[in-house]
Order: C-alpha cells, then structure tokens, then sequence
C-alpha cells in the first residue's frame, strides 16, 4: 500500500512539474529576473507608482503612470488595466523585460486592450473645483480605427465616457469604431 502511495505521488509530481514547464518556458516576476523601465528589479504587487505587474494593472496617481524619478504623493487618480497581450506578466523570450506583442507578427507592439479610469478635481476658469471621472477603452486593431478615434497610431478608442459636473456628461464621441463596446474586443 505504502508503495503504492509513493508511486502514485510520484507519477503526480512528474506531471505536475512536467506539465507545468512544457506549458511554460518564461521567466515570471517572481523569479527575480525581470527589470522595470527604470532598472528596477520587479517585485509582485505594488511598486512605488503604482503598478502591479503581475495583476496587469496601475493603481495610483495619474502623474506616476509615466514613472517620473520620483513618484508623486498627490493628484488625480488614474486606475488602469489591460490584457496580456497588451503588456505581459511573463517574460518569454528572456530579455529581461515583460513582453509586448509576444507571438504576433510585431514583437514589441502593444496588442489587445487597456482600460483607463480616471477620477479627480481641477479647477473651472470661474474658481469653482469641479470633480470628474473618466473612462476609455483603447484596443489594438488599425483596421477599426478612423480619425476620430485613433490614438498612438496603431489604437482605437472604442469606449470613451465622461462625467464632469463642469463640463461633458456621458459617451465622449459618437463615432467609434463599429461594433463599440467592452465585449467585442477580448484579445
């Protein structure tokens, strides 16, 4: 019985193990060998701006998205998401940076979706604070795009939402790309 437990334990740990590293020949954050744009060494969860890597997302003041030297302590908030086709968790052809574009036919362009929400409060030309938010989805698909809706480039806008008690209330432009929306677009 005992040998049989052993052998069954075994044939568990092999596949598992085995498994795991056909699936998946890149380097994760967590294997320490990943660096930052700065050269920083990543880490799971947050850093010093904003962005977990890991989770795919960027938690934090809207002016620590650029990762200045040294982060901001106040601001506006800007929480942003995006796909792993957009930026990758994992580093899979072993550059030492996360992939971009991994297995298209351009390595290197940011592909799929990136969500932006944005909350905060400036000023009116009146002295009034006006408080806002803001969302967007911006996917990869020149196809789509058309000059009202195209940013970077290579991007559309497919969803564009703002609500400011001192301006715009509601979708921003009526003419995105066909079919708009959050679902259409899952890469």
């Amino acid at each position: 019985m005992k040998f049989c437990i052993l052998l069954f334990s075994l044939a568990l740990s092999v596949l598992f193990t085995g498994s795991a590293v056909a699936k998946n020949n890149c380097a994760t954050i967590k294997d320490g060998t990943i660096y930052d744009s700065n050269g920083n060494l990543m880490e799971n969860g947050y850093d010093d701006w904003g962005y977990n890597y890991q989770a795919r997302m960027f938690n934090g003041f809207y002016d620590n998205f650029t990762r200045p030297a040294e982060p901001v302590t106040e601001g506006n908030i800007l929480q942003m998401k995006w796909s792993d086709a957009w930026l990758s968790n994992r580093d899979c052809d072993l550059d030492g940076t996360l992939d971009r574009g991994a297995g298209t036919d351009l390595p290197g362009v940011s592909q799929g979706w990136l969500t932006n929400h944005e909350r905060g409060e400036y000023e009116s030309i009146d002295g009034e604070m006006c408080h806002y938010t803001y969302f967007a989805k911006i996917v990869y698909n020149p196809e789509s795009c058309n000059a009202d809706n195209v940013i970077w480039g290579l991007y559309c806008i497919i969803e564009e939402v703002s609500n400011d008690q001192c301006g715009e209330h509601g979708r921003v432009k009526d003419n995105l790309v066909n079919p708009a929306g959050l679902g259409f677009y899952t890469n």
